[in-house]
């Protein structure tokens, strides 16, 4: 018995042998756009290529797939039946692999930066609600503050427009920045003159400064209209300890909304004089723009819906 392992002509192995991919792809290209030329600009080959290609498929298949006359071509009955075949098949080559290249930027592992004090007060406890809504999505949080490097294996950032970005960078706008007076509940009568007008900050009210925001309190003074508090107090290393402080009851501190609208809520901090717009904003940094559906434009819709 012969066997039809070398694909003797005629035979079922032959009959159900494809052709070079890559002569399917040029003839693809060819009828689609009934111009060799074209199609070789297209694919990045020479015209030469593409006919060539085209006319090795024909002598495979022993049909004539194109008509030829006067320097252009027009597809046969048989050219368009395997035209519009070879367009499906490419077609369903390429939604697998849109597909699985979605797949794999889900299981990616996202680093965001975000500043510390945001992270801690604001993010992170509204960060299961961004895990449920993505439970796919790997994104790990690291806190940073200042100047970054996307080279230094971070994705996206979150930080305040108070210093110059990396060249180049794309920036979503996300919240204004917005920041008022804030302190304990029992403090404010002792603290806030609240007689006939708004309520004032007073004489002898501790402010708690930071470092890490040196000018917090000439910030809001500048944007709200209002005096300096005139009394010394106590500085801290970090904007958040501040905060702390200023729930301890230590003293008044400068508090962000988006930093103290949880505490305010629970009734830990009051702020007598509401919260003015400093001229600040935070933003999402990434380093090229994205595109809709991506792991970066899912997330920046989750953070203004937080906001």
């Amino acid at each position: 018995m012969i066997s039809d392992k070398f694909g003797e002509s005629g035979s079922h192995t032959q009959q159900r042998r494809l052709p070079s991919l890559l002569a399917l792809r040029c003839f693809e290209a060819a009828a689609r756009l009934e111009n060799f030329s074209r199609a070789a600009d297209e694919l990045h080959v020479t015209h030469g290529a593409v006919s060539r290609a085209v006319r090795l498929l024909e002598e495979d298949l022993g049909l004539a797939l194109f008509e030829r006359r006067s320097r252009r071509v027009y597809l046969t009955a048989d050219g368009r039946m395997l035209a519009h075949a070879v367009s499906q098949g490419l077609d369903l080559m390429r939604d697998a692999v849109a597909e699985l290249r979605a797949r794999a930027r889900q299981h990616q592992r996202w680093v965001l930066s975000c500043e510390p004090t945001l992270l801690m007060r604001w993010l992170i406890p509204r960060w299961p609600d961004f895990q449920a809504r993505h439970p796919g999505l790997e994104l790990h949080l690291v806190a940073g503050g200042g100047p970054f490097s996307f080279a230094s294996g971070i994705d996206l950032a979150i930080r305040r427009d108070d210093f110059a970005w990396p060249a180049g960078c794309h920036a979503e706008p996300l919240f204004a920045e917005r920041t008022g007076p804030v302190c304990r509940p029992d403090r404010q009568a002792a603290w806030f003159r609240t007689g006939k007008g708004s309520p004032r900050l007073h004489a002898q009210a501790p402010p708690l400064h930071t470092h890490t925001r040196s000018g917090a309190w000439q910030d809001w003074a500048q944007a709200s209209g209002q005096p300096l508090p005139p009394a010394s107090g106590q500085s801290f290393e970090h904007f958040y300890f501040s905060l702390q402080a200023a729930v301890a009851g230590l003293g008044v501190a400068i508090g962000p909304w988006h930093l103290v609208q949880d505490d305010i809520a629970n009734g830990l901090l009051v702020a007598p004089m509401g919260f003015v717009d400093d001229g600040s904003r935070y933003c999402l940094l990434s380093p090229q723009p994205w595109t809709p559906g991506s792991v970066q434009a899912d997330l920046l819709t989750w953070l203004r819906a937080a906001a």
